[in-house]
């Protein structure tokens, strides 16, 4: 307790030392933390539910020749063994795990609904959904907050219609209704009653960030998706399956017991697709391998392609952290110069070099914990900030970045962390004090002069770690821009962007295809509208569609993989996205259901299929070689980019939009100045034709773009803001040792002044000595970026991770900001007067 109060009296004494050093180290603990904290609900946390490890998650591995002819859900190259993986299963194949389960308490299934159609008291408005089997909350060990969670019965197709809201949800639509337990709502024009309200923590087993707003039974899903045989065909995996291990169970053991099940009706889903397309293949299909993972976090695609980033921002807030924690044991080191008389008074009375060293052990510790309360409240500032940058390439992520026990533990422990790193060297260094010497009137002490090792080393460590921050900032700098500038391909100016699907309001076949012609029509009328068209998928959204290709009377050349992008458009489409046509003619609005199929072609699958001839009148088909002749080619676009900047612009086909089923849609309208200003306006021309018809993703083109690259962004501002923190700090460090040291020196130069030397020599030796450690600060520096830049090459654009121009500029940025750093000290000391600095000796 004496240590303690002596601390904070010393700290009291030196208000604008403790300042500097608190704030230093607030802004390292704080950045820290903040980002601690994402990790730990993106990577870390266990799922709220009832004894999390005895979850299990199935999936599957397989070769490139799958057995299922569509799958709905991520689909990724396994690390250990090269072939395909995915967590999406056919209901059938579920059936048959849960009438067959012998190792699991529960086995239940979910799938995510992209959008719902939901009318509560007259006002419908899309939200999200997920499917579940009757048992998921009971198989899950989670209880209602209100009411109760679905059963085995709700999931039978004579049960009445029910539905679980989120907590969430209830609070935001229905505004904490007591009474909502019971209430009738419309899905999809379904009476759905709501029969419970998930607990607030829970935020269901979907990728992490994604929280549906209503659960309800697979059962309902014939009669919310009219048409779909989703339930019945064995060939269309789309749903994801888990269980809770009976007790003393070993996964493995589970594995095996479903992997037989698992197969055969795979096999089963392969010859019915393949007797439904007609087809009489000879190549055998490879055969799936299940396999069970842990599932105490849910689905885990999106976490997994999280650990990299993520990785990269605790390192980069690390390096900020270490950098302050040099900063302020330099600053520690002159302050323990001026008290040396101070420790060898007390060691002249008694106390041990020991006792020296706890004292000021003490003292940094106080100053870590001040610099860690500040730091939480800027972590919890900051850590909004991180979700309102969308880091997941724009997605709309429900997250909960709470400042928990095992955040403050981390802040905890980094506050520890930090109390050794700049408080230990330069205790022991004063603990090594000799008592003699420094209580004679005059001494002086090597240990603040910048020949000191340890300042030196400090100085050489902040501005190595710098120069790597500026420099990984620089990368994603010009990422960013070089993505910006890529060139699309269309105008992606003066664009208004919105998605609608007809089928949640009850439209059905060719009812759909006269509403879509009513609304573009009475768009076309708005003022200000120059043109307005529709596609499946919008452009640089992230989403596409794609589908193997065959072609009539050729081979795929040598080199060339059978898969294209398709985009269904509306006929007005290629002109109103400012997509030139090449050669033949566009999509026609004679080109729908009736007519013979036709497709527009971009000029990458012109030159890589038909090399060195006309492919206007050449036919394709999408599929096997039964379906060659299907399609015919009317005409060639130029190139322009679909699914996103990065890639190279894919072999796109332009297919009439309805000549296809026909659902959801992409409405894009280009008018006159900013679109923004526009979505009243054409909110409400959608609303003259159908009031109940809901808009959904409304924005513009810019905005979409800026969400694609949402990641980039937040990389390029974060990394740029902790790049210029480090330098300032290097700065501020450079500068406090060198005042101090000239200060400590007056009498040297005073005498060096009166023997003749002039301001230039006092400024040249001052400069010297300042820039010795920076010049091999900067070595150590460009050694590491050149090695350590390569980890982050995979998220770079148009550049290496070793470009000389930006490695280039951030050398000679850290070589200005220092020099200007040590030129304020020199400057100082040259105009010292000799006549004052002997009277000091």
């Amino acid at each position: 307790m004496n240590d303690l109060k002596f601390a904070f009296r010393q700290l009291l004494k030196n208000p604008g030392f403790t300042t500097v050093a608190v704030l230093t180290l607030a802004l390292g603990i704080g950045a820290n933390t903040a980002i601690f904290s994402l990790v730990d609900e993106v990577l870390l946390k266990m799922l709220p539910v009832r004894n999390p490890e005895e979850l299990v998650l199935f999936n599957w591995l397989s070769g490139p020749r799958g057995m299922a002819r569509s799958v709905d859900g991520h689909i990724t190259p396994d690390a250990a063994t090269g072939l395909r993986t995915s967590t999406s299963f056919s209901y059938p194949a579920f059936e048959r795990f849960r009438d067959h389960n012998q190792t699991l308490s529960q086995v239940f299934a979910f799938a995510p609904i992209e959008q719902l159609n939901v009318n509560v008291d007259g006002q419908a408005e899309i939200a999200s959904g997920q499917l579940v089997s009757g048992p998921y909350h009971q198989g899950l060990g989670v209880s209602a907050s209100r009411g109760r969670t679905l059963a085995v019965n709700d999931d039978q197709a004579n049960a009445t219609p029910v539905a679980v809201i989120s907590y969430r949800y209830w609070q935001r639509r229905f505004a904490s209704d007591a009474d909502v337990v019971g209430k009738v709502i419309h899905v999809n024009r379904v009476p759905v009653t709501v029969v419970g309200v998930t607990p607030a923590e829970f935020l269901g087993t979907l990728q992490v960030g994604q929280s549906p707003d209503l659960s309800l039974p697979f059962a309902l899903e014939p009669r919310l998706r009219p048409g779909s045989e989703s339930l019945a065909q064995p060939w269309f995996w789309w749903l994801q399956v888990m269980g809770r291990l009976k007790p003393g169970i070993e996964a493995e053991k589970a594995r095996a017991s479903f992997e037989g099940l698992f197969q055969q009706s795979a096999l089963e889903g392969w010859k019915l697709a393949q007797a439904s397309a007609g087809a009489n293949s000879q190549t055998h299909p490879d055969v799936p391998r299940l396999r069970v993972s842990p599932g105490g976090q849910g689905l885990m695609e999106l976490r997994r392609q999280s650990s990299g980033p993520l990785t990269i921002l605790m390192v980069v807030v690390g390096l900020v952290l270490l950098i302050a924690c040099a900063n302020v044991a330099n600053l520690l080191l002159s302050q323990a110069a001026q008290r040396e008389k101070e420790f060898a008074v007390r060691m002249a009375l008694g106390a041990s070099r020991w006792r020296i060293v706890r004292q000021l052990l003490t003292e940094s510790f106080v100053l870590s914990l001040l610099g860690g309360a500040l730091g939480v409240l800027f972590a919890y500032w900051a850590k909004d900030g991180l979700l309102a940058w969308r880091i997941w390439a724009g997605e709309q992520l429900v997250l909960e970045l709470g400042l928990d026990l095992r955040v403050l533990g981390f802040t905890a422990a980094a506050c520890l962390l930090t109390t050794l790193l700049f408080g230990l060297a330069p205790a022991l260094r004063a603990g090594r004090g000799d008592v003699t010497p420094a209580l004679k009137e005059n001494a002086r002490s090597s240990s603040v002069s910048l020949r000191s090792v340890l300042s030196r080393s400090l100085i050489v460590a902040q501005v190595a770690m710098s120069l790597l921050l500026l420099v990984t900032a620089g990368l994603f700098v010009r990422t960013l821009g070089n993505l910006k500038c890529v060139d699309a391909g269309f105008n992606r100016q003066s664009l208004l962007l919105f998605r609608v699907d007809p089928r949640l309001s009850g439209y059905e076949g060719p009812q759909i295809a006269s509403l879509y012609q009513r609304i573009l029509d009475r768009i076309r009328a708005v003022p200000g509208v120059r043109s307005a068209t529709l596609s499946r998928h919008p452009l640089l959204s992230g989403s596409r569609r794609t589908s193997g290709i065959a072609l009539q009377g050729r081979s795929i050349p040598a080199g060339a993989t059978n898969l294209v992008f398709v985009n269904l458009v509306e006929a007005s489409f290629l002109e109103a996205m400012e997509i030139p046509l090449l050669m033949g003619r566009g999509i026609s609005p004679r080109d729908d259901e009736r007519s013979p199929n036709v497709a527009v072609i971009n000029q990458t699958l012109a030159q890589r299929y038909f090399p060195g001839i006309n492919p206007v009148g050449q036919r394709f088909g999408f599929g096997g070689s039964q379906n060659s002749g299907e399609v015919e080619i009317v005409g060639v676009a130029r190139d322009a980019k679909y699914a996103d900047l990065r890639s190279e612009t894919p072999p796109t086909i332009y297919a009439p939009y309805f000549q296809e089923p026909l659902g959801q849609a992409n409405c894009a309208v280009r008018v006159v100045g900013e679109p923004s200003t526009m979505i009243t306006a054409v909110r409400e021309a959608v609303r003259e034709i159908d009031q109940d018809l809901p808009l959904f993703n409304v924005k513009t083109q810019a905005a979409q773009i800026e969400q694609l690259l949402s990641q980039e962004s937040l990389f390029a501002r974060l990394s740029s803001f902790f790049g210029l923190v480090a330098l300032v700090l290097a700065c501020i460090g450079l500068y406090g040792v060198m005042s101090y040291v000239v200060a400590r020196r007056t009498n040297e130069i005073g005498i060096r002044m009166a023997l003749g030397a002039g301001q230039r020599d006092v400024v040249g030796m001052v400069m010297k000595e300042s820039m010795t450690p920076v010049v091999i600060g900067l070595a150590i520096g460009f050694l590491a970026a050149l090695g350590v830049t390569r980890l982050i090459s995979s998220m770079l654009f148009g550049l290496e991770a070793n470009d000389p121009a930006t490695i280039s500029l951030a050398v000679l940025i850290m070589i200005a900001v220092t020099a200007l750093a040590g030129y304020l000290p020199a400057k100082q000391a040259s105009r010292v007067n000799p006549i004052e600095a002997l009277r000091c000796e």
